[in-house]
């Protein structure tokens, strides 16, 4: 899986053009499928990278919040992008976000209670009432593809009173009640509320309107798959409810959830269980892993580097993946991967038997910006491509099958070896990682290798390895760095 943009992407409207352009690049790097930002129209227009989601029928068509199209381009060259991917063999995944909607039309006055944002299950004032933005009538669309208005009754959550110009968590009284709709985090009490105003799942009306837009969507686009965002913050009764649906529609619908809890596998197993298995989830933990193993050097202990991950425990439901958007410099969650690792970090991602990767856009095409800091300066930030990425493609797509021979029994210097199969000539690597001084390991890689002369595909080690009668080889790895064996014969 390739994800097709970062935070950071310029907002010209050229990302769409980028994606016809180099669809079938990315199909001869190896590429399935690829992940595409929210396409619809955000709080800022043209500017929003889509998350502040303003109008989802809008997918670049209206001339609403200052501009027709969004950050990425026009409804027509998304189409026209999508149409390239397919073209190319490539599936299509839509970024999903469905847990907020911001920028609304009017005011409506509500009655609320302050919430602690700390405990949100302690409400710190009695209830009164505010003047919030909780209606939504798309005037720039007029009703075009759906007439459903979007008021009160359809929020549970709001964090800003326009009449008292307070930035708050502001808790609704409806007819659902003003208690929280039911969520796995149990972070800060209960963390179903994140921004904006917070849609209100246990109104029928809601759930219905979500999945009419869903039906029209991928009949509007064709999709393969969805990329759901924020997961945590919304009740798994939803997205089951929401799943089954699309899935009567296309039942081959793949599904991948953003559930971001590093280092907190029991809540991804927890929220696997309470949907169902209906989706695959982003392994938070395994990118904290390395995240950690990045900024520890040779004291961290890469026996440990697959601990408490997702695709250790149930890697039939983990998309691995080194970096993100949300981990991105100046992002919220951020925690990047530095340079030196990622190569170490995509080859276990890549060229392992277990897990679905998914590869960042700055890891294969670089990136620079600018944008503020928390002090309020501006800071210019350059993300070089990721070494070596373009050959650990390759391995995937040539070399990496077969039983895989695991040896990771040394803290700073661990491998594996893929046996390779028939079908794909040639096949089979042996792959060594170092995060301290030089190392070698005697691996086992089968017999029908024996007699084969091996060299390094990454040329990080000059050496060749010549397999015994045995099926056995002794592979080295230069210091801090990766290396994969490939044979030349």
């Amino acid at each position: 899986m390739f994800q097709y943009f970062s935070w950071y992407y310029p907002a010209d409207g050229s990302l769409w053009e980028d994606v016809k352009t180099n669809a079938q690049n990315l199909a001869n790097l190896g590429v399935n499928s690829v992940w595409l930002p929210p396409a619809y129209k955000g709080t800022q227009g043209g500017m929003s990278s889509g998350y502040d989601v303003y109008d989802i029928y809008d997918l670049g068509e209206f001339d609403q919040k200052g501009s027709v199209r969004t950050k990425f381009g026009t409804k027509q060259q998304y189409k026209e992008a999508v149409e390239s991917l397919h073209k190319a063999g490539i599936q299509v995944y839509v970024d999903i976000v469905l847990n907020h909607r911001g920028g609304g039309d009017e005011t409506e006055k509500v009655t609320v209670r302050k919430v602690d944002p700390e405990n949100r299950n302690n409400f710190i004032s009695d209830a009164f009432e505010i003047e919030a933005f909780t209606k939504f009538t798309f005037p720039g669309r007029q009703g075009q593809y759906s007439q459903f208005v979007w008021d009160f009754r359809c929020f549970s959550d709001v964090d800003y009173a326009k009449d008292k110009e307070e930035t708050a968590i502001f808790s609704i009284a409806n007819e659902y009640g003003d208690g929280w709709q039911e969520v796995i985090d149990s972070e800060k009490g209960n963390y179903d509320f994140l921004m904006f105003a917070d849609v209100e799942f246990r109104n029928s009306s809601v759930r219905e309107e979500l999945k009419r837009w869903g039906e029209w969507y991928l009949k509007e686009i064709g999709f393969d798959g969805v990329r759901l965002d924020a997961v945590k913050h919304i009740t798994p009764a939803f997205y089951n409810e929401w799943l089954d649906h699309m899935r009567s529609i296309k039942d081959d619908l793949f599904a991948v959830g953003e559930y971001w809890a590093p280092g907190e596998l029991p809540l991804l197993q927890k929220y696997i269980d309470a949907t169902q298995r209906r989706m695959s989830l982003f392994d938070a933990s395994l990118h904290h892993n390395f995240y950690h193993a990045s900024n520890e050097g040779n004291n961290f202990d890469l026996r440990k580097i697959l601990d408490n991950s997702l695709v250790q425990a149930d890697p039939a439901l983990a998309v691995t993946v080194v970096d993100n958007h949300d981990t991105q410099p100046l992002q919220a969650l951020e925690a990047p991967v530095e340079k030196w690792f990622k190569p170490l970090a995509y080859a276990l991602i890549l060229l392992r038997e277990a897990g679905y990767p998914c590869i960042f856009h700055p890891d294969l095409y670089g990136a620079h910006y600018v944008d503020k800091g928390n002090d309020g300066n501006d800071h210019e930030i350059f993300l070089d491509k990721c070494p070596h990425i373009d050959e650990l493609l390759l391995a995937r797509k040539l070399y990496a099958y077969g039983l895989q021979r695991d040896y990771f029994d040394h803290a700073n210097c661990i491998g594996w070896t893929r046996e390779g199969i028939s079908e794909v000539e040639n096949s089979g690597c042996a792959i060594l990682l170092s995060n301290g001084d030089e190392g070698f390991k005697h691996m086992e890689i089968g017999k029908q290798h024996a007699g084969k002369t091996f060299n390094d595909l990454l040329k990080q080690h000059p050496a060749t390895v010549t397999i015994d009668e045995n099926g056995w080889g002794e592979f080295h790895v230069s210091p801090g760095s990766v290396s994969v064996w490939i044979s030349s014969q």
